[in-house]
């Protein structure tokens, strides 16, 4: 009896890590905000902590090229992409039945986050988010700090309305020095808050011509894009970019890891060091990535993965803060 009883011991103890160990790769349709939300979930070893990246936008779906900043991440965690409501293959699947806000969101982000951690059995997870991504970063580290581990903002959204001021005046600067009068005139009609597509192009069409060094905005940025774009979600994009963290968040309860381009004005480098600066966290840093603008998954994916990995990983992470894992 006593050998078989270790032989059973033995046997399960096995298949645990044999389980615990399995390797990762679908893609689902999860309900979340009473509605079907695709997800998708990659990772070597199903036990390593959940990391849950937000994309940018709104609406802008990374699961056509997530792959170029996510394959290194996903031997070190379970690394789940979501299209957001009215977002790429979500939007497919159903339209939302009720009016786009900030807080709809925070909730769907918040859904999401317990789902995974129930599916895992996990207390925490990572949360990271690109540009729009990181309002849902920030929102999570303010009202549910004790489900992160951290929170990772990449080109974050601090106080944009003063960064797109900060940036129209610049390049109403530029244009005069230049006589630029097409430049002149389109920037001349713009206001912040943005009241209507038009404002969001002529601002966003010589901020790629003055400082990402476009030449060929048209192309790269189409009117018809733009004005379709501010239809659906100009309303709520000027709801999170009311918000100014430096007052209503100079402390989180959580660590917090704040990574910019050096040449970022669309989410403004100085309001991103100021933030820092100010900000009491448990644990802070601020990670700089030279000659990049706002695009920092696409631009320097590498890096990216890089400083998750062995520097935030590290610092953060305690595994015997999770219980074991259950099938």
């Amino acid at each position: 009896m006593m050998r078989t009883g270790l032989f059973c011991f033995v046997f399960l103890s096995v298949f645990t890590m044999a389980t615990a160990r399995q390797a990762l790769d679908t893609a689902e349709v999860v309900t979340i905000g009473g509605i079907k939300q695709f997800i998708t979930i990659k990772g070597k070893d199903r036990s390593k902590p959940v990391l849950l990246f937000l994309h940018g936008g709104p609406g802008g779906s990374v699961l056509s090229y997530a792959h170029k900043f996510s394959a290194a991440l996903e031997e070190h965690f379970v690394v789940v992409h979501w299209d957001q409501r009215e977002t790429g293959k979500t939007l497919e699947l159903n339209a939302s039945p009720v009016p786009l806000t900030l807080a709809l969101f925070e909730q769907d982000t918040y859904e999401l986050m317990q789902l995974l951690l129930k599916r895992f059995s996990q207390t925490k997870l990572y949360l990271a988010g690109h540009s729009w991504g990181t309002v849902l970063c920030f929102s999570m580290a303010r009202y549910y700090p004790d489900l992160l581990y951290a929170s990772i903002a990449i080109s974050p959204v601090i106080n944009q309305l003063e960064s797109e001021r900060i940036v129209l005046g610049l390049m109403k600067e530029k244009a005069l020095k230049e006589k630029n009068e097409e430049a002149i005139t389109q920037l001349s009609k713009v206001t912040i808050p943005f009241q209507n597509g038009d404002e969001i192009y002529y601002h966003r069409r010589w901020l790629m011509y003055y400082f990402n060094g476009v030449k060929n905005v048209d192309e790269k940025l189409p009117r018809s894009y733009v004005l379709w774009w501010a239809e659906r979600w100009l309303a709520v994009w000027n709801e999170a970019s009311a918000i100014n963290l430096l007052e209503v968040a100079p402390a989180l309860s959580c660590p917090l890891y704040l990574l910019t381009g050096r040449d970022d004005y669309q989410t403004n480098f100085g309001i991103t060091e100021q933030y820092y600066t100010k900000l009491t966290a448990p644990k802070k840093q601020l990670f700089w990535f030279e000659h990049t603008a706002h695009s920092v998954p696409s631009s320097q994916p590498k890096l990216l993965q890089d400083i998750i990995i062995n520097k935030i990983l590290p610092e953060t992470f305690r595994a015997a803060d999770q219980p074991a894992l259950v099938k």
